[in-house]
């Protein structure tokens, strides 16, 4: 009998998802099962709508603590609150809000070796589904992601709180729940086996629910199509790297997004928006690298989608269009960098190849200057076209 290698570990999903509207205020006795003495971890502006979860918890005879994480996962602001959790013998940890204060709360409660509750309150991103927390310096460049060796023991899901989301956030989330296929189907490699084949099947089917109930979902805030859109981008996202594992996470789109932040002019632009416009460079990267008729096919559609959606196609849509080739190059080379998931593309990629994906076509004198200055206008390059 042949001998089977042993197997990744997969956190899949949380032990129990809550689903519904106005419920916040109804999970004293769930968190009460996981810890006495809850460390809440949040933003300024999210911290501010759990106080139905205070009152609950209070109920239960819980003692509860609020410590905002400041403005990134970062590993300051992680040492800073490990010493608050020191201080309060935190037993559990809830982190509440978007996508860096979920990852925050979720690698915190990983290094005090607590459970974690996860409260979205928008739906921005998977964050709150997922075993993985993504760290930022303190000026908010991405650095390096933690795989975590479980999901969430509780997510709290309450459409009441995502409904008062600016509109905008659901329209990143829905960039990045698109990633999922376009990322998945690459990474994943031809593998057949059993799980991958069911992750990419299933970032499929988040693509087509995206695809075919965002204009309804945007145009009835609120209401059935708006829910089921919902679910996608915070829930179905997460079941892709959860049952995929590393093989269906991420490649291009996320390597730009990467690359993007190293640049503070992007510190305002959600973390969807980049990926979003990640993806269309990652196809433009394909049809460079070959895949010329498909990649080129899945562009076209997306740009009809991200106009009507409101997603960002071009560095100007991000408000990025006045970086320097210097700037630009920076970005490209992060995105590039020895171990970036833009290497699980099925060609060689270089920063070249990036910057010229990113802009095309740069005019020829400024490919000779790569470490110019001078400002990503028209007056510097030929008119933008979209990736």
């Amino acid at each position: 009998m042949p001998t089977l290698s042993p197997l990744p570990v997969l956190a899949i999903a949380p032990a129990q998802v809550v689903r519904g509207d106005g419920i916040l205020a109804d999970q004293g006795a769930a968190i009460a099962r996981l810890g006495q003495r809850p460390l809440i971890v949040g933003g300024s502006h999210s911290l501010k709508l759990a106080a139905p979860l205070i009152g609950a918890l209070e109920q239960e005879s819980l003692t509860p603590q609020m410590a905002s994480y400041g403005s990134d996962c970062s590993e300051s602001s992680l040492e800073r609150l490990r010493a608050i959790a020191a201080e309060h013998q935190a037993d559990v940890v809830i982190g509440i809000g978007g996508g860096k204060a979920l990852d925050t709360a979720k690698l915190l409660a990983h290094q005090i070796h607590q459970p974690v509750v996860t409260v979205p309150t928008s739906a921005a991103t998977c964050a709150a589904w997922t075993a993985l927390s993504n760290v930022y310096s303190d000026q908010g460049a991405f650095r390096y992601d933690v795989a975590l060796p479980t999901c969430p023991s509780l997510l709290v899901l309450d459409y009441a709180l995502v409904r008062t989301a600016p509109r905008r956030t659901l329209v990143a989330g829905i960039g990045d729940g698109l990633a999922k296929w376009y990322e998945a189907a690459v990474s994943s490699g031809a593998s057949q086996q059993t799980l991958i084949v069911a992750a990419v099947q299933q970032a499929r089917v988040l693509r087509d629910i995206l695809l075919q109930k965002t204009p309804a979902a945007l145009r009835q805030w609120g209401g059935p199509e708006w829910q089921e859109v919902v679910d996608a981008t915070v829930l179905l996202a997460g079941v892709v790297g959860g049952v995929g594992g590393a093989q269906c996470r991420t490649v291009a789109a996320h390597a730009v997004h990467n690359g993007l932040t190293q640049l503070p002019a992007s510190h305002g632009i959600l973390h969807g928006e980049k990926v979003a416009y990640g993806i269309l460079v990652q196809l433009r990267l394909e049809e460079m690298g070959g895949n010329t008729s498909l990649a080129r096919a899945a562009r076209q559609q997306l740009l009809s989608f991200y106009r009507a959606a409101g997603l960002p196609q071009t560095l100007t849509d991000l408000g990025l269009g006045d970086i320097t080739l210097n700037q630009l190059q920076q970005a490209a080379e992060f995105a590039c960098r020895e171990g970036s998931d833009i290497h699980h593309l099925p060609f060689t990629v270089t920063p070249e190849a990036v910057m010229a994906a990113m802009v095309s076509p740069l005019c020829p004198e400024l490919r000779e200057k790569s470490r110019s200055t001078a400002p990503l206008r028209p007056s510097s390059v030929a008119p933008e076209v979209q990736p």
